[in-house]
This record gives structure tokens, C-alpha cells and sequence, in this order.
């Protein structure tokens, strides 16, 4: 026993005479105290001032410099956008030390430091964490003077179509989060409402952790908008106007693009106020080229209907945004944001059903008789939207932080319908007139309450809960007459059509997530715990009777994700997340809307939400010269799926509506979606960069249709339908001089397959000139978007669906070769720090 006592002494001392001394410590914001992921740390020799080492901090802003012999050192903590911050004197006394130099907090922006000297970077196009990707959206000059849209269409995986649908990965399910808040809206819409030039940053989460809401089953983006640096006031002002179209399309009114936003931002030591109004019009001409034809087995006969016409979009946009920020010391902060404005979307497609239009016996060319008319069809959609919200943070001495923050929202949605069909050439000649009103009030509330605090030494644990209600009602009157001349009275109601709904859904969620690091790996695992009450009503004028369907669910939602850092350079990583896509007050509506001529559009008022299963594996590497590639495979499986589907319109009687394709959202069985997306950053010289996304994936839809409705006709279909999807993204970016730049952006969307039917290849080329002037506070930037020059077929997608006894395709043809000008004046650029809240509730229904 003495004996190995005195083996494991000498084993000891041996040991701690070629052990090195280590240095740990953390890198944080000093305004709100947040890790600083990726900043610089510095170890110096005090005697002649040379460089030792340094490292760069993980998730948490921790960093670990080994390997430190006995000395006198300083530290320089650095971070772009920061401070440098110097930590001296730093002394190791002996071999094997253990010395932690606590946080070190640095301070935004360099002061007077910008006076003596000037140090220029340029930042990544991307940036890979171990949960997300980060876009830097300065890169994508293409987009200044329009909206978020513009932005993350350029975004590797993320695409969007000729009707302005935005997927990731294919999926048009996902959650949009304004500076890593969460809204409850419809993506497209909350992001046509964001200035592309108030934006800093854009986040990718595909897989995403338990402490988001789960909604969503592409992932989340989280758009950052601009901070600022130091105290002051900042202005920025932003002006576009879009030349004449040059196609015209034949349309009725000349397309109108024009717009301007400002913002204002005032901060000091205690107080950051913010104030912002925008107005923008962005009208988008076009034709749709259609066909279609309805095999009526009972009665023998085909009805052919083609058709041509304008289809155009008429949009206004304008609001008010305020927020103030209260920070009366280092422990506690409190914010305040309200938002108001006004959105209207006029959809005009005034069609020609032309002489072909014809009705034909069965497998026979021999007209029984053709038929011409004219359809003038408007749908307006409007939005007023007006919340508020409330957030409060408060830093215990032990580095722990509770939050709670609580939004209410009310959205007034609405807007009619109208539906003439008129005669051709003769449009005085009246056949049927129809008018749907739709009023839709929406009170919506969400409160949260986090807390995180660091209990463990492997991680950081957070913990909260979330309450959020929904209460949605709509009024919907259907008018029909053939009186061209007279407005349309309570008398021209049509009661089996007419109706009344309501959705309250109530959602309760707790969740516990651990974070943390050790060596060279990253990892995060936690779960959400999710109970969901829904009740959705409907009840038409002409039934006494009220409906009422409930559906409940309690879940667990669980999450992870690991990295593993192999050197310097290369990362690998992988994630699981489950994910719930929710539905919406739309397209639960049974009840049949005249969507225009040929097309009833209605919902199922049971319809189930989706649930999705996400699993990553991926692997980034950066390369010499700024270059650097990264690939992730990935697989999502969906439950429940909600799919657009195409059948035959009956009447009450059964008998079938020889013109007209009813419209239906349902669920329609599963499907699995297994992909590759590439990207890679390139630079063939300093003064060129090109990024490039790619993202090929296989997409299968299996189930069976079954949908008896109101009509009392049982449908059922099977489901089958496979597909290889594929889009790329191009960005490629030429610098002439220090001020003027070129970029060529390419979208580009391969065919791809729905549950009854093709989509087709959709691609948009753009070419943008940005030129600086008086010290870089005025910006000019001139667009070309949509080039096509006759040549090519930009802007255009054709959408098909079949069945068996029903055939149907549109071609979307919109505006090519639009030019604009857009003029940006900043006062004080490197002080902006402003910030506001967005529509949590309403814009999912706009």
C-alpha cells in the first residue's frame, strides 16, 4: 500500500511539472449582457507585446486558452462593431494554474477611436451556428427599396413561386420571428410588410430547439433588423419610384410602384425611442392563359372552357410603428412597442371565356352548342391591424435572467368578392352578378414568462411557459342578381350560401431546454410540452342549426442538436426537432366561396393539424481567400398533410355544375421529403464574390381523399404522387471601387409535383447598380428585376390538376423588365438601434 502511495506522489508531481496553465472566461454585450458567439480573444506577452495565441468564444461567449506557461500576459477581447478591451495584468504564477478572468463585457461602437483611424472587413454572406445559418442581408443589394420578401428569396433553400408563395425547403409552413419574437402570421404577408433596408440580418433555423413554439414545419426565420452603436439620434429615409411598366399586358390601369419609409431613432444611457411610418405601392401586372374541361358522366357530355385575360395585383401598404426602450440600470429593462397600419390587395382577373368554350357528348367532336361571355372578377383583401405589446427583463446577481413579455392584437380582415358574368363582345348583356362579403374580426393574446440560469457546469438551462388565445369569427353574405345597373340589397341575399364561423383555439406550453459546451463540442437538447383546445363554429342563414367541432391535443415536442468542431476550419453537425403546422380560420370554412367564375373555394371543418418529424446531418468548411462550402441532408416526414385538392362542384340536387372545379383544403395522408442542400461562398479575385444554394431533395405524397360535404356527395381519392425538386439561388457581386458595386442575382425553382397535379418550373433574373455619394450617406441604387427582354420566359408558372373525370391548367404570366430607382439618405448611420413589434395574429389570416 506505501508502495503505491508513493508511485501515485512521484505520478503527481511529474504531472503538475509538465502540466500548463490554463486561462477561461466569458465575452458579453455590456448593455444587455448576452454571450458573444465568435468574438476574439487575445493572449499577449507583457514584456515585448507579441502575440501568444488566441481563440474565439462558443454559443455562450466562453472561451479556454491551454497550454499557458508561467508568465505576465494582457488579454484584448475583440468583437466587430465593438470596443477592444484590454485585461491586464494577467499573471500565471505556475505550471497547471487555473485562472478564470470572469466576463468581460464590451461596449458597442468605437467612439472617438473612428476619428484616428478607420478598420474595414468584410463580413461573411453566411455564418453557421450550431442551430442555425446567418444571412447577412447587406449582401443582397438586389433588394434595397422593397420588402423582406426580396430578401430571403435569395436564401439558400428558399424559394418563391409565381404566385408569391415562399417555401424552405419546399414546405410553406414556417414561423417568422422579429428579433427572435414570435408572430403568428402568414409569412409571405408579414414579410411584404418589413423594409428590406430596415433589415441587419436574416436567420435560417430548420430544426429549430424546444424553447420556440413548435408551429412551423420548414423552421423559423428570424429576421434581425438594424442596431446602432452609441448614443445620438439617427434618421434614415428611403424613397423608390418604379419606371413605367414596359409591357403592358393589356391591362386596364398602368401598373404604380412607388414608395417611402423613415425611421427615427433617438438613444441615450437609459432611453432608446424609436419611431417609423411606411407607405408603399407595389402594383404587378400579368395575364393568365387557362383551360379546362369537366367530364359529366351522367348526362353524357364534356364541357371544354378555355380562357384569356388580365390578372393583375393592385397592393397599398402603409403604417405606424413605435416602440421605447427603458433600461434604468444593469439589472432591469422594459420595452414598450405599438404598431398600427393599413394593408389592401386588389386581385383583378377579367377573363374571356372564348367561342371554344363548348359542350360536347362524350369522346365526340360535335358541339351541341358553344358559348362566349366576359368575367370580371375583383377580390379585395384588406388588413387593419393595431397591437401592442409589453416586455420586461430583469439579471440577478448570480448571472440568471427572468423575462416576461405579453402582446395583444386586433385585426379587422375583411373585404368583398365580386364575380360578373357578362356578355362577349356586349358586356351590357348580364347573366349572373354575385358579390361575397366576408368580415373577420380577430382578437389575439400571448404572454411569456422565461428563465435561465446556469445550475450545472456542463450547460445553461432555460425553462418557461407560454399562453397564447386566439378568438377568430367571420361573417360571410352572398348576393346574387342580374340587374347591371342597381346595388345589390338584403333582398339579393342567398341564405345557403351565406354563413357565419368562429375559431378559438387556447394553447398552453411549458419547456426545459439545456445548453452548453465542452472542448470541441456544442450541444442542446430539451423538450416542450404543449396541451392545445380548439373549437371551431359554423352555421349557415338558411339552417337553424349551429355546428360546433372540437378538437384538443396534449404533446410533447422534443429537441436536439449536436456539433462536433473537427479543426479551425470544419464543423460537422446534426439536429433533431418535432414540429406542428396549426390550421387556420380559412381553411376551415367549409362553406363554398366563389373564387371566381370556374373555381368554389372552401376548407374542411375538420381538419386535422399537421405533425413533422425534422432530422439534419451537416458539414461546413471554410476555405482560403473568404472561400467556403457546406452541405446538409436532411429528412421530413408529415403527418396529417393539408394539401390544396381539385374536385368536381355538385348541386344540392347531386347533379354535377358542368363550369365550375370545387376547390378544397384537406388533409390528404403523409408525406417524406429527403434532401441535399450545397452552398459554397466563392471569390475568384478580392473585388468579386459569388454565393450559390442548392437544394435537391425527393418529395412523396401517399394517402386517400375521403370528403363528404355539404353537397351530400361522397368523394374519395387515392393519393400517390412523387417527385425529384430542385432550386438554386445565384448572388454574384462585383465592387468597381470602394463606392459602386454590380450584383446579378438568379432564382430558379425545377417542376415540382401537389397531391393532384404539377407546378411548374418558375426562375427570376435581376441586375442591380448601387452607387454611394457624399460620404456614403446618400445611396442610389437603380433595379432591373424580372429580365427578360422578349427572350426568356421570367416570371411565368403554369399550375395543372387532373382527375379522372376533370382536367385543368393556368399559365401565370407577370410583369418582366421592371426598372426602379431607389434614393437612401442616413443621418448618423452608425447609430441606429431601433426596433418594432410585428402582427402576431392577424396576418396568418390576411
Amino acid at each position: 500500500m506505501k508502495f503505491k502511495k508513493c508511485v501515485f506522489l512521484v505520478l503527481a508531481l511529474i504531472a503538475s511539472q509538465v502540466a500548463t496553465a490554463q486561462l477561461t472566461g466569458k465575452i458579453t454585450d455590456s448593455e444587455d449582457n448576452s454571450p458573444l458567439e465568435y468574438a476574439t480573444l487575445a493572449l499577449y506577452n507583457s514584456s515585448n507585446k507579441t502575440l501568444v495565441t488566441g481563440v474565439v468564444t462558443n454559443l455562450e461567449g466562453l472561451f479556454s486558452i491551454e497550454n499557458v506557461k508561467p508568465g505576465n500576459y494582457y488579454l484584448e477581447a475583440s468583437f466587430i462593431g465593438y470596443q477592444i478591451k484590454t485585461i491586464k495584468p494577467v499573471v500565471i504564477n505556475k505550471k497547471g494554474e487555473r485562472k478564470n478572468v470572469g466576463t468581460i463585457a464590451l461596449i458597442l461602437g468605437t467612439g472617438n477611436q473612428l476619428n484616428e483611424v478607420v478598420v474595414k472587413s468584410e463580413r461573411s454572406a453566411v455564418v453557421h451556428k450550431i442551430d442555425r445559418q446567418v444571412f447577412d442581408t447587406k449582401k443582397y443589394q438586389s433588394t434595397v427599396g422593397g420588402n423582406a420578401v426580396d430578401v430571403v428569396k435569395n436564401l439558400p433553400s428558399i424559394t418563391v413561386d409565381g404566385l408569391g408563395d415562399i417555401s424552405v425547403r419546399g414546405s410553406k409552413g414556417f414561423t417568422v420571428l422579429i428579433n427572435g419574437k414570435p408572430t403568428q402570421g402568414d409569412a409571405s404577408i408579414i414579410l411584404a410588410q418589413l423594409p428590406a433596408n430596415a433589415l441587419e440580418s436574416v436567420e435560417l433555423i430548420t430544426a429549430p430547439s424546444a424553447k420556440y413554439d413548435p408551429e412551423g414545419k420548414g423552421g423559423i426565420l428570424n429576421i434581425i433588423t438594424k442596431k446602432g452603436a452609441i448614443n445620438g439620434t439617427y434618421a434614415q429615409v428611403n424613397v423608390r419610384g418604379g419606371f413605367p411598366s414596359i409591357e403592358e399586358y393589356d391591362t386596364k390601369v398602368a401598373a404604380k410602384r412607388y414608395g417611402i419609409d423613415a425611421t427615427v431613432n433617438k438613444r441615450t444611457d437609459n432611453w432608446n425611442i424609436s419611431v417609423g411610418a411606411s407607405y408603399q405601392r407595389n402594383d404587378k401586372t400579368g395575364r393568365r392563359e387557362g383551360d379546362m374541361y369537366i367530364v359529366n358522366a351522367p348526362e353524357n357530355k364534356t364541357t371544354f372552357l378555355p380562357s384569356d385575360g388580365e390578372r393583375s395585383f393592385d397592393e397599398v401598404t402603409y403604417n405606424g410603428r413605435f416602440n421605447v426602450d427603458y433600461t434604468p440600470n444593469k439589472s432591469d429593462s422594459y420595452s414598450i412597442g405599438l404598431f398600427a397600419g393599413k394593408r389592401t390587395k386588389d386581385r383583378l382577373a377579367d377573363i374571356i371565356y372564348t367561342d371554344n368554350h363548348a359542350i360536347s357528348p362524350i369522346g365526340s367532336d360535335n358541339r351541341l352548342y358553344t358559348f362566349s361571355y366576359y368575367n370580371h372578377n375583383l377580390r379585395t383583401r384588406k388588413g387593419d391591424f393595431a397591437l401592442g405589446s409589453f416586455d420586461y427583463a430583469h439579471k440577478f446577481d448570480n448571472a440568471s435572467k427572468l423575462s416576461a413579455s405579453i402582446l395583444y392584437e386586433y385585426t379587422f380582415l375583411g373585404g368583398p368578392t365580386e364575380n360578373d358574368n357578362l356578355g362577349n363582345p356586349d358586356n351590357n348583356i348580364v347573366y349572373q352578378r354575385e358579390y361575397n362579403t366576408n368580415d373577420n374580426p380577430l382578437y389575439g393574446t400571448r404572454f411569456n414568462l422565461d428563465y435561465q440560469w446556469k445550475p450545472f457546469s456542463f450547460g445553461t438551462l432555460e425553462t418557461g411557459y407560454q399562453f397564447r388565445d386566439l378568438d377568430h369569427t367571420g361573417t360571410f353574405e352572398y348576393f346574387r342578381n342580374s340587374n347591371i345597373v342597381s346595388n345589390f340589397t338584403e333582398s339579393d341575399i342567398v341564405p345557403e350560401f351565406s354563413s357565419d364561423v368562429s375559431l378559438k383555439r387556447t394553447i398552453h406550453s411549458g419547456y426545459a431546454q439545456v445548453t452548453g459546451s465542452k472542448s470541441k463540442w456544442d450541444y442542446a437538447a430539451g423538450v416542450r410540452l404543449e396541451s392545445m383546445d380548439r373549437v371551431y363554429k359554423e352555421a349557415l342563414r338558411s339552417e337553424a342549426n349551429e355546428n360546433v367541432y372540437n378538437y384538443d391535443f396534449v404533446k410533447l415536442f422534443p429537441s436536439a442538436s449536436l456539433q462536433y468542431k473537427i479543426n479551425d476550419k470544419t464543423n460537422i453537425k446534426t439536429a433533431y426537432s418535432k414540429r406542428v403546422e396549426r390550421t387556420t380560420t380559412f381553411k376551415m370554412n367549409s362553406f363554398a366561396e366563389r373564387e371566381h367564375s370556374e373555381v368554389f373555394e372552401q376548407g374542411d371543418n375538420e381538419l386535422l393539424p399537421e405533425f413533422i418529424d425534422l432530422v439534419e446531418l451537416g458539414i461546413t468548411k471554410k476555405l482560403k481567400g473568404g472561400n467556403a462550402v457546406y452541405a446538409t441532408a436532411y429528412f421530413r416526414h408529415v403527418d396529417n398533410v393539408i394539401n390544396r385538392v381539385n374536385t368536381l362542384a355538385y348541386e344540392k340536387s347531386g347533379a354535377i355544375i358542368d363550369s365550375v372545379i370545387n376547390r378544397v383544403y384537406s388533409n390528404v395522408g403523409k408525406s417524406n421529403a429527403v434532401g441535399l442542400e450545397i452552398g459554397a461562398t466563392i471569390k475568384p479575385t478580392h473585388n468579386w464574390t459569388n454565393t450559390i444554394g442548392v437544394n435537391v431533395y425527393n418529395y412523396a405524397i401517399d394517402g386517400v381523399l375521403n370528403f363528404n360535404h355539404r353537397d351530400g356527395i361522397d368523394r374519395s381519392y387515392d393519393i400517390d404522387s412523387k417527385s425529384t425538386i430542385y432550386s438554386f439561388n445565384l448572388n454574384s457581386t462585383y465592387n468597381f471601387w470602394e463606392n459602386a458595386m454590380l450584383q446579378f442575382t438568379f432564382n430558379y425553382l425545377s417542376d415540382r409535383n401537389t397531391a393532384m397535379g404539377e407546378d411548374s418550373r418558375f426562375y427570376s433574373p435581376n441586375l442591380t447598380f448601387r452607387k454611394k455619394f457624399m460620404d456614403d450617406r446618400l445611396t442610389a441604387t437603380l433595379q432591373w428585376q424580372n429580365m427578360d427582354m422578349g427572350l426568356l420566359k421570367t416570371n411565368e408558372q403554369r399550375i395543372t390538376t387532373s382527375g379522372s373525370n376533370f382536367y385543368t391548367t393556368t399559365n401565370y404570366r407577370y410583369e418582366v423588365d421592371m426598372v426602379s430607382l431607389n434614393l437612401s439618405y442616413t443621418f448618423n448611420a452608425a447609430k441606429n438601434k431601433s426596433k418594432f413589434i410585428d402582427s402576431e395574429f392577424g396576418k396568418k389570416e390576411f
